[in-house]
């Protein structure tokens, strides 16, 4: 089957692509930003963040409380909806590219939706069944940002700088 590629696109198309690209750019690297504020990166960041933070005596006052079930609800489904958007978005105009194809764009595709659900599911794991389950949310979620960024510099790239010999303007 045969399909057009990101750079045989109209050129208004291929601006406006390029622009929604960037800004799920920005909107992702926020969002790396909000993990390392309320992380710093780190497993026991990612514990404290869930589970809260350990005390000494029953007099000290935790710095941060473990999150009820109700908000581990709530984070779960607003990200899994928003990172379905931003995967949709994203694996779609990756699909159209010419830069990467076969296999390994076939598993970038299927590893976005994967990494999402691996690394919501992880919090919970994290949360209810084991403290170490936050090394899966770790390598999860750095093969989906991973993986994003991927998809999206290739996106962009193609979008940008790769001619087409073939476009024809009407």
């Amino acid at each position: 089957m045969s399909y057009p590629k990101l750079h045989q696109f109209d050129p208004t198309l291929k601006n406006f692509l390029f622009s929604l690209l960037f800004l799920l750019l920005v909107g992702i690297s926020v969002g790396i930003l909000f993990i390392n504020q309320t992380t710093s990166f780190n497993a026991a960041g990612a514990k404290e963040r869930f589970n809260g933070s350990e005390v000494a005596d029953e007099f000290d006052i935790p710095e941060h409380y473990p999150k009820p079930y109700s908000e581990m609800l709530l984070t779960t489904h607003n990200h899994l909806f928003g990172f379905a958007f931003i995967i949709g978005i994203a694996g779609t105009i990756f699909y159209f590219n010419s830069i990467i194809t076969g296999k390994l764009k076939k598993l970038l595709l299927y590893e976005l939706p994967f990494s999402v659900l691996t690394t919501f599911g992880s919090i919970w794991l994290l949360k209810y069944v084991h403290p170490n389950f936050v090394y899966l949310t770790i390598v999860s979620s750095m093969l989906l940002y991973f993986s994003l960024f991927v998809v999206i510099f290739v996106s962009m790239f193609e979008l940008k700088f790769k001619k087409s010999h073939n476009f024809t303007s009407s």
